[in-house]
Order: C-alpha cells, then structure tokens, then sequence
C-alpha cells in the first residue's frame, strides 16, 4: 500500500519499501512501485474476500484467531510475503502507539478467548447488545493492530459479518471515513479505558444509514 505517512514503523522486513517506489509502497511480491496500482489491487482482492465471507457466513459461528489469519493470509498472499503473519514491526499513527509487537500474539489469544468467544457469534436480541458486541470487537482488534497492513478493513469485515449474523443489512462505513473520522479515532483510543460507549454511538449511526 501507498505510505501517506498515516504510520511510522521500526524493525523487520514489513518495514521495507519497494524499490523505485521512494519509500511509498511497501515490498510486495507483485513488485509493483506506484501506490495507486497497489491499492488497486488491495481493494479488488479485498472485494473478493468480502464476497467469499458474506456468502459463506454461518449464523452460529463463532470467529476465532484463526479466522482472522486465514482472513488476512486469503486476500493478501499473491501480494506480501508476510499475509496471514502477525506483524514484527511496531506501529504509530499519530502520537498514539499500538500493542508492541511482540505482544501481539498473546492478545491475539486473549481476544480470541475474552472477547471472539463472547461476542460472537453475534445473535444477540436486544439493539444494546448487538452495539455493544460490535463496538467492543472492533475497538479491541483495531488497538491490537495485528498485521503490518489491513486491519482497518479487517475490522471492517468482521463488523460486517457480526452485523449479518444480528440480522442486521450490510453496513455502511462511508460515515468514519468522512465527517466522523476523528470521532471514530477518539472511540478507538477510548477503548483504552474499557468505554466502549462512543464506539456503540458510531456503530448505531452506521446501522441507521445503512438501513
């Protein structure tokens, strides 16, 4: 993916550029140099994922860790070397620092067991429940930041199974990337502080519009 300067990293190989590309797009197997052809080829694979998920999707599933790898490794693999690997490098956006990587495995396992376990799958009664199971999932893998790239449209997609699993239409992000951007960062940093409530507003806005 192109580097707009949305990350700073440090350490391993997922930190290296391609070549002829002045440290815009990452290594890839592809070795494509122009940001806009890489993204372009992220986003059609992803399309394909999503596709592939939605239609295969379970009701009575419950997502775990492996999931979420085999998810990443399926749509990026014929593009980085490291697809479906926990990342090695740490990761910043901002003043705001993600887990360490070396401890990404651990709260891998942890989500999977504290958080996956519980709140999926996502067949809760009441409007509260399915907010927050969606808010609390989404903030907690975000601030784990496992992968070097994706995890905002992984995050993405798994909201989006959930929200199929509620019985809930398919949701419409177009919100968070545009005038409740910030917001939406806010919520993420405020799961650092187990309040989940400013994620549960966002997703209760995306569900309205996406109605």
């Amino acid at each position: 993916m192109k580097n707009t300067g949305r990350y700073n990293t440090e350490g391993a190989s997922e930190g290296e550029y391609q070549s002829g590309s002045e440290a815009r797009v990452l290594k890839n197997l592809l070795n494509i140099n122009s940001g806009a052809e890489i993204g372009q080829v992220e986003t059609m694979k992803f399309a394909e994922l999503s596709q592939k998920m939605i239609f295969s999707l379970l009701q009575d599933r419950a997502f775990s860790e492996q999931d979420i790898i085999a998810m990443h490794y399926d749509w990026l693999k014929d593009v980085y070397s490291w697809a479906g690997h926990y990342r090695q490098v740490n990761m910043s956006k901002g003043k705001f620092t993600f887990a360490a990587a070396h401890l990404v495995p651990k709260l891998m396992r942890d989500f999977e067991k504290t958080v996956l376990a519980k709140y999926t799958p996502c067949t809760f009664k009441s409007e509260d429940e399915l907010l927050f199971a969606l808010a609390i999932v989404h903030v907690e893998f975000v601030l784990i930041h496992p992968f070097r790239e994706g995890n905002g449209r992984l995050a993405r997609l798994i909201s989006q199974l959930m929200a199929l699993q509620g019985q809930l239409p398919l949701l419409d992000f177009s919100l968070i990337a545009r005038e409740q951007k910030e917001s939406y960062f806010s919520a993420i940093r405020q799961g650092l502080n187990d309040d989940y409530e400013p994620m549960k507003a966002i997703f209760s806005e995306i569900i309205a519009r996406s109605r």
